[in-house]
């Protein structure tokens, strides 16, 4: 009668334990789901633990404080040259067996006027030591959407699974993008009354029109492409929209000038020759 009453109470605590164990798993969990942070507060946290962790019990309070401003410093200073801000990350555990880890990460940020939204799983296996980890299932959204260059550099990089590749790529291509975005915000503020954005600040060109001269148009398109590998380049061209009256007396000229403006721009630079650009073209009558 006492083994049956013993082994009850065996069984008991052991179901006890069982849930315990299952409690400390969900509490871990929970504890891994991050809320949303400003720029770099939400990396700088999570090497505060992770280096808390690793060094627990071995270097001082001072040492770990001087750690974590280096790694800050090193922060700032990748963030402000590669354009990329951090804006928010949250974790969750999805499998934890034996030596197996299975973690979903979502990511957010930006890239200076460029927003994107990441989506992963990190597989983590430990082998006599050693650790390997691979990112699965990647998901990719940025925005402004509409670039079909950009759509397929994307896609590609979700086959590829490379966050590398992706954030490298990404940091060229928005310099230029931004770069663009500024040259034309410069040119219609500085000739307001010439330049027009039809698509905006955002677009790939803007129109020059001569108030002197009705119908006469030229239109500078910049394009910036990227290829699924990631290389970026920009393309600018020049296109012209003339009456007949105009084209018939400046005929050379006028099928000259793509040509003109494509040299200029190899040897003054983008800004300086659509300056010159503009002047030439306010002079017309």
């Amino acid at each position: 009668m006492d083994s049956d009453i013993c082994q009850v109470y065996e069984d008991e605590i052991q179901s006890l334990k069982e849930e315990i164990k299952l409690l400390s798993k969900k509490y871990e969990d929970s504890q891994q789901e991050s809320t949303y942070f400003s720029d770099k507060e939400i990396l700088i946290k999570s090497l505060q633990r992770e280096l808390q962790g690793e060094s627990e019990g071995h270097e001082s309070a001072a040492d770990l404080q001087a750690q974590l401003e280096s790694l800050e410093t090193d922060l700032s200073f990748l963030m402000k040259l590669t354009g990329i801000q951090f804006t928010g990350l949250s974790k969750k555990t999805l499998e934890r067996t034996g030596n197996k880890t299975v973690r979903k990460y979502r990511l957010s940020g930006s890239c200076c006027s460029l927003s994107f939204q990441l989506e992963f799983q990190l597989l983590e296996m430990q082998n006599k030591g050693n650790v390997s980890a691979a990112i699965t299932d990647l998901s990719i959204t940025m925005e402004p959407r509409g670039n079909s260059d950009l759509d397929n550099f994307v896609s590609s990089s979700e086959k590829c699974g490379s966050l590398l590749t992706f954030f490298r790529s990404l940091s060229s291509y928005a310099e230029w993008y931004e770069h663009r975005r500024c040259t034309f915000l410069h040119f219609k503020e500085k000739y307001p009354d010439i330049v027009s954005l039809p698509e905006g600040l955002l677009g790939d060109y803007i129109l020059l029109r001569n108030p002197k001269a009705s119908g006469f148009e030229l239109m500078i398109v910049w394009k910036i492409h990227i290829n699924e590998k990631g290389k970026t380049t920009p393309v600018l061209d020049l296109l012209t929209k003339v009456p007949k009256q105009v084209l018939d007396q400046k005929m050379a000229a006028i099928e000259n000038a793509p040509t003109r403006f494509r040299s200029m721009l190899l040897v003054v630079g983008i800004e300086e020759a659509i300056e010159n650009l503009v002047n030439i073209f306010v002079s017309e009558r």
